[in-house]
């Protein structure tokens, strides 16, 4: 069955680093495009970043510019989120997701983010 599977979070001091890991199964990875996504308590979901797979543009959510990156290693089926510099700010469930890329005219295009994990929780602490 699919699986999405998120890992490496955890309690982390201000100014400090975490990389969260995605590990993907079930379906064909390099086929999809992989989003990371978070949610703290009391506030709305929030995209944190996608990568696709024909290097194009890759956006991040302007909390987080700058400090985060995310990427993918095709070889492992896994995607990865490097988050530096951690603010209090940070602190929330992180889920990776899975969006299908498709054809549309002679552009690649991802649909829903159809597929997603059980989330990992990032505390940031002072």
């Amino acid at each position: 069955e699919v699986q999405l599977v998120e890992s490496g979070g955890g309690l982390v001091q201000a100014g400090g680093s975490l990389r969260l890991s995605c590990a993907a199964s079930g379906f064909a990875f390099d086929d999809y495009a992989i989003g990371w996504f978070r949610q703290a308590p009391g506030k709305e979901r929030e995209e944190v970043s996608v990568i696709g797979n024909d290097n194009g543009y890759i956006p991040y959510a302007d909390s987080v510019k700058g400090r985060f990156t995310i990427s993918r290693d095709n070889a492992k089926n896994t995607a990865y989120l490097q988050m530096n510099s951690l603010k209090l700010e940070d602190t929330a469930v992180y889920y990776c997701a899975a969006a299908r890329i498709y054809n549309s005219g002679d552009e690649l295009m991802t649909g829903n983010f159809d597929y997603w994990g059980q989330g990992t929780q990032v505390t940031v602490s002072s």
